[in-house]
């Protein structure tokens, strides 16, 4: 098992930032990899499936931790990827992000300009 965590200081409350990284048709705005992301139900709860598309391929990972505003994690058979919102003060978030690769190494990390995107894009929101 590898995992890669990254933290980034984020200027919106908890709210928005959780809003903006859980909403499918934002993350292409900010991750490199992902072309286009749909779920197949909404409101997004546990249980929800985010299929995330790259070229023409496509991958599926199911919502196996919800708490609004606060954690949300993404899995399936060999990746993971939670979120953690912590909240410094009404208009400031701590944005942590963990991947984790069940077997073998992770490819395409995360790295901090990943998160440094995320947070100017909400920033402007």
């Amino acid at each position: 098992m590898e995992q890669n965590t990254l933290s980034i200081i984020i200027n919106k409350p908890a709210v928005q930032v959780f809003k903006f990284t859980t909403n499918p048709s934002n993350t292409h705005l900010w991750v490199p990899f992902v072309d286009e992301e749909i779920i197949d139900k909404y409101p997004i709860k546990l249980g929800t499936i985010y299929k995330s598309r790259r070229e023409k391929y496509w991958n599926e990972s199911k919502v196996t931790q919800f708490k609004i505003n606060k954690l949300f994690k993404l899995e399936n058979n060999k990746f993971s990827v939670k979120y953690k919102y912590e909240i410094i003060d009404e208009n400031k978030t701590k944005l942590i992000y963990i991947e984790t690769i069940k077997q073998g190494t992770l490819t395409n990390k995360f790295e901090i300009k990943v998160l440094e995107k995320l947070k100017h894009i909400v920033e402007l929101k």
